[in-house]
């Protein structure tokens, strides 16, 4: 089969929700041609293999690409988000993606879509026929994998399972026929959090749950990310609780105490102090069904499950073959030493806000369609960590203040981020501004006040701990 060649200005590897957001923007802000490749039948990345239960952490106006919402904006009347605002289901999700593809992209004719296929070499291969594309790029190269998500659908168990053994990913949950004699969740990630209160939701007794947690988390509150103004004193009263409990931290325990004083952080067994923070975000309400699963297991990473005994690291518990093990341990987002987002014949899409990976992808385009050169592009992307143990909670509020800071000082970017569907928070200062009251205003000049010396005290805290 010949070869042919295909030129374009960006070739965007991956279709996940950080290069959709990226795509959208570049579209918006330039007259350049994109194609955009990926191994999927769909855009969506990774929620094209996640479990069909799953939802959004946070709230779905907060999510998706920069030209069109994600829901309908709506607060939930009931359920475990009751006095929210709505979270996007999965299967929501891929739609919503599908729709910019097909409805935004490819309508532009300035958008290539090579799904199937697999990128190598400046070479895309259909999985289809096997068919190569030899793409030509004339710009960049933007690399949306290294973010790139991993679900027990598709990563399997890091520990052996033997014959005869249920050990199935969360998935597969939905397709139970009969009851069995219990369940063994294995993981301490927000799919394993998902999964159990799913399980409850579903009339699982509580204590016919066995949950395998190597590490507890420290998690964030729903509470505090809400996107709009009749949130302000609740979302942007957070921005000042965090710098004051920077601030006045006499060590890193007692920065986290006071965090989950405030309400900013919290943890399902309050006897156990946190080993993990990954931007997990849950409700006051399904915190309160976690903590009804009483039979908490503690030794460590799972070696192995057999027929009557799973083996861990630091011991060993019963099981048996009538029990259903939930596989939940794949590495979600893995840990890499973050790289300059801009280089040569190259953008690397990583965060440049803590937990906010469609944002990220906007503002990357936003700078790469706006700016000149890439050491101006990369002082207003400093890379925000990818965070796994509690430090790096630190680390994530110190990139987002460096980058905060150089944004400040661009009338025009502080112009796009206040029009940014994606960025909520800063409408909400910007309005609270314009339209002062004397709570909004107290509020701000707390965090005002706090954010030099809580800063400071983060670097210090940070420096101290290594």
């Amino acid at each position: 089969m010949a070869e042919r060649t295909l030129e374009t200005d960006y070739l965007v590897v991956g279709a996940g929700a950080a290069a959709m957001a990226f795509a959208d923007t570049l579209l918006e802000d330039s007259d350049a041609s994109m194609t955009i490749v990926d191994r999927r039948h769909k855009p969506g990345g990774h929620w094209l293999d996640a479990y069909p239960f799953v939802r959004l952490h946070g709230p779905s106006a907060n999510y998706g690409v920069n030209s069109r919402p994600l829901g309908s904006g709506l607060i939930d009347r009931i359920g475990l988000n009751q006095g929210l605002y709505e979270l996007a289901t999965g299967p929501e999700i891929c739609a919503y993606f599908d729709r910019v593809m097909h409805q935004r992209l490819l309508p532009s004719g300035r958008v290539t879509w090579l799904p199937l296929g697999d990128w190598q070499d400046g070479v895309v291969t259909s999985r289809v026929n096997g068919a190569r594309t030899r793409v030509a790029v004339r710009r960049r190269v933007v690399d949306a994998t290294f973010a790139d998500t991993r679900v027990p659908a598709t990563h399997p168990p890091g520990f052996a399972v033997a014959a005869g053994v249920q050990c199935v990913p969360p998935n597969e949950l939905v397709r139970l026929r009969e009851p069995c004699a219990g369940f063994v969740i294995v993981g301490a990630g927000k799919t394993a959090m998902d999964t159990a209160v799913w399980l409850l939701e579903q009339g699982a007794d509580p204590d016919s749950i066995t949950w395998i947690r190597p590490r507890d988390a420290w998690l964030l509150n729903r509470r505090n990310v809400q996107p709009s103004h009749d949130f302000f004193d609740r979302t942007i009263g957070a921005f000042a609780d965090e710098m004051e409990s920077a601030r006045d931290a006499k060590s890193l325990d007692d920065l986290f105490a006071q965090l989950e004083e405030k309400g900013q952080l919290c943890r399902i067994d309050r006897s156990v102090w946190p080993t993990m923070y990954r931007c997990a975000i849950v409700s006051d309400a399904e915190l309160e069904q976690m903590r009804r699963i009483r039979k908490v297991v503690r030794l460590g990473h799972v070696s192995a499950i057999e027929p009557g005994r799973i083996v861990l690291e630091h011991g060993t518990v019963p099981t048996s073959p009538d029990h259903v093990h939930v596989h939940c341990s794949a590495d979600g987002i893995p840990k890499r030493k973050p790289q300059p987002i801009f280089q040569e014949g190259k953008i690397l899409l990583q965060y440049v806000r803590r937990c906010s990976p469609t944002f990220s992808g906007a503002l990357v385009a936003h700078l790469e369609a706006t700016l000149d050169d890439d050491a101006t592009r990369n002082a207003m992307a400093t890379p925000v960590p990818i965070p796994d143990e509690p430090i790096d909670w630190l680390r994530n509020q110190l990139a987002d203040a460096r980058n905060s800071f150089a944004w400040r000082q661009s009338p025009e970017l502080q112009r796009w981020l206040v029009e940014s569907r994606l960025d909520t928070f800063s409408a909400m200062i910007a309005r609270a501004m314009r339209e002062p009251t004397p709570a909004s205003s107290a509020i701000l000049e707390r965090w005002g006040r706090a954010i030099k010396p809580g800063v400071a005290r983060l670097a210090e805290l940070l420096a101290s701990a290594h």
